[in-house]
């Protein structure tokens, strides 16, 4: 196998690179706290698409600075007692995607809540006022503001943890047969949710993205997907005079960084060709991991569709019915 990164050996025991700031769990602990301070306001409505098998609702809720944010819900017609859930984390500017690519799951006895990202593809609220640029990308957006937590995917985050918890409350679910899933930034996203949310049964993270973002820099990766730290530095600081303080206020959002915090059992795939989110970055992450863990590898597969993967993390969901 060609390399495109370190050796799986290296990899296997590499704890990332990027700077962990001082007051990570104090500011983790004060955004949650605002969480809960903010009435999610939750409004659930019959949508257009319906099915056979499935109730299909729009959701909306709202989540830190005031915003709506949206989300697709579908659960078992007809379903008696409770049943398990997952929620669906889509991948860098896209959507929450169609309605009847999650019947899978309905059919199977899963009520489904799968999330739009604030201000990307689909429908949800970017509500964020920060300092500093807003052009070139949500990875950066909020990275000068005097106020970390101004920091978009900070509110992303809390996004996922608001969903997640307005489904565990919803009557027909069982609250500890939850789960979350998704690739790329949705696998960014899970490992985030699975880091703030303790209570999860289990996630599954697919080559996921927002891990260890010196390492991508220093592979002179920036490109595609993490192009944005390319531009706030040709930009911002072209002789990289504040390079650590960039890299350490993206600490806060920075996958590896709540990696430490899951406590549910995670399946993480990687393609180990992968040159949008290298592998090293996401050995950064799975290594902090301390709970029950999976690693599956795709040798000859990069950033792309991985056959077989769509199947074994049904499979891996499953085995909440039991």
């Amino acid at each position: 196998m060609m390399l495109i990164d370190m050796p799986l050996a290296e990899m296997k025991t590499y704890l990332g690179s990027s700077p962990l700031p001082k007051d990570f769990d104090r500011y983790w602990a004060e955004s949650l706290a605002e969480l809960d301070a903010t009435p999610p306001e939750l409004e659930l409505t019959p949508a257009k698409f319906q099915s056979p098998n499935a109730e299909c609702f729009d959701l909306w809720f709202t989540g830190t600075g005031g915003a709506r944010v949206y989300a697709k819900l579908l659960r078992p017609a007809k379903a008696s007692g409770k049943h398990p859930a997952v929620v669906q984390f889509h991948g860098y500017s896209a959507n929450s995607g169609d309605w009847s690519d999650k019947l899978n799951f309905v059919s199977a006895g899963f009520t489904v809540a799968a999330l739009d990202v604030r201000g990307q593809g689909g429908l949800s609220q970017d509500m964020t006022p920060i300092k500093g640029t807003t052009l070139r990308g949500h990875i950066i957006r909020g990275v000068d503001d005097p106020d970390p937590k101004k920091l978009l995917f900070r509110n992303i985050y809390l996004d996922t943890v608001r969903l997640t918890r307005l489904v565990m409350a919803m009557d027909d679910v069982d609250e500890t047969r939850v789960g979350a899933m998704g690739g790329s930034q949705g696998g960014g996203l899970t490992l985030a949710c699975a880091g703030l949310v303790p209570e999860l049964n289990r996630a599954c993270a697919v080559f996921p993205f927002l891990s260890d973002y010196r390492r991508v820099w220093n592979m002179d990766l920036a490109k595609a997907a993490y192009e944005e730290l390319q531009y706030y530095f040709r930009q911002f600081d072209p002789t990289h005079a504040r390079e650590e303080e960039f890299f350490e206020r993206l600490g806060y959002i920075d996958v590896q960084n709540l990696a430490p915090r899951i406590r549910c059992q995670i399946l993480m795939v990687t393609g180990l060709m992968d040159t949008v989110c290298p592998p090293s970055t996401q050995f950064a992450a799975y290594n902090k991991i301390t709970s029950r863990k999976e690693h599956v590898f795709y040798p000859d597969f990069g950033h792309e569709w991985l056959p077989g993967n769509g199947d074994l993390i049904f499979q891996y969901m499953l085995e909440m019915l039991q």
